[in-house]
């Protein structure tokens, strides 16, 4: 998540200890042009172990720079307002939409980028220190009301009870109600890490990354879904995860119970965790507990709780 992602670097005017890193960085100076310094910070993520997804995120965000100003740019010529410039064309010029968690990553690089360089002596100063981050409003996440919720799951139980009896849209439509995991989360399920031993099932979400263990946590799911977990699993008969098909697969279940349900826009994976956290914090799940089990951080659960909150007083008015 984004303030995970600029925790990962030093910020402007701390000096991190940049470890292997130190040997690239001397091969750079003030003259050094834009594509040479983006390929050195590129290295310098992979050698400090950043998740695949900050890396790959980071580096499209830096070859966009390198597409505005060109890849020849010599990295000292770059001012703030150059900066501002691009962040501009971002999002009113480019012809592309900039969404505004796209935008404040964008910003977030840029700041990574640059500090990093200037910490390390590169350029002489930081010119993202002063980029105007522009604040871009977001819009309020979607969600399932109670009757949109009603009837995605008759729909999943019709598939459930039919002629040609499915269970796997059952169990997922109200895996997800229940836990308000993601979909990475949901695709990542092992068999092992479901335990139906106890008065209250639960099913473990972990993270193979290190950097995101603190993500992890055992959460509780509904008694009267063990059946339909039995059913799914001697249908299916997966070997090692919950559901061994591709994400893509899962949304497909997902757009098909909405057609069935008569719904007028399709469920996804981020509608059904959003919808699951407004019902916790609507019946007054200690925010603490619900921050938890949505796996957030508490930098983080203080945008999510007021959108939560926003989504409430939009429900009830």
């Amino acid at each position: 998540m984004a303030d995970n992602q600029t925790q990962m670097f030093p910020q402007p005017g701390v000096k991190a200890p940049f470890g292997p890193a130190v040997a690239q960085i001397k091969s750079l100076d003030s003259n050094s042009t834009l594509r040479e310094a983006a390929g050195a910070f590129h290295d310098y993520m992979r050698r400090q172990g950043f998740s695949e997804h900050t890396v790959k995120a980071f580096a499209g965000d830096l070859r966009l720079l390198v597409k505005y100003f060109g890849p020849s740019r010599v990295i000292s010529k770059l001012g703030t307002k150059d900066l501002n410039d691009f962040l501009t064309w971002l999002l009113h010029y480019r012809g592309v939409p900039c969404s505004p968690k796209s935008y404040a990553r964008r910003v977030t690089t840029l700041k990574s980028f640059f500090g990093w360089l200037a910490s390390t002596k590169v350029i002489p100063y930081d010119p993202s220190a002063a980029v105007i981050h522009q604040r871009v409003k977001t819009p309020l996440p979607d969600y399932l009301r109670d009757e949109e919720v009603e009837a995605l799951l008759n729909a999943a139980e019709e598939k459930l009870n039919g002629s040609r009896p499915d269970p796997r849209p059952y169990l997922l439509a109200h895996l997800l109600l229940q836990t308000g995991i993601k979909k990475s989360e949901c695709v990542g399920i092992a068999l092992q890490d479901i335990d139906s031993t106890g008065d209250d099932p639960t099913v473990m979400i972990r993270y193979t990354n290190p950097r995101m263990q603190h993500k992890e946590r055992r959460l509780t799911f509904s008694k009267e879904l063990l059946p339909v977990l039995d059913q799914y699993l001697q249908k299916y008969k997966p070997q090692e995860n919950l559901f061994e098909c591709t994400p893509r697969n899962l949304e497909y279940v997902l757009t098909d119970i909405s057609e069935m349900g008569g719904l007028s826009r399709q469920a996804s994976f981020e509608m059904l965790r959003w919808t699951s956290a407004l019902r916790d914090f609507r019946d007054g799940m200690d925010p603490e507990r619900l921050r938890q089990k949505m796996g957030l951080s508490k930098i983080t659960w203080r945008e999510t709780s007021e959108k939560l909150a926003k989504l409430l007083e939009k429900e009830s008015a």
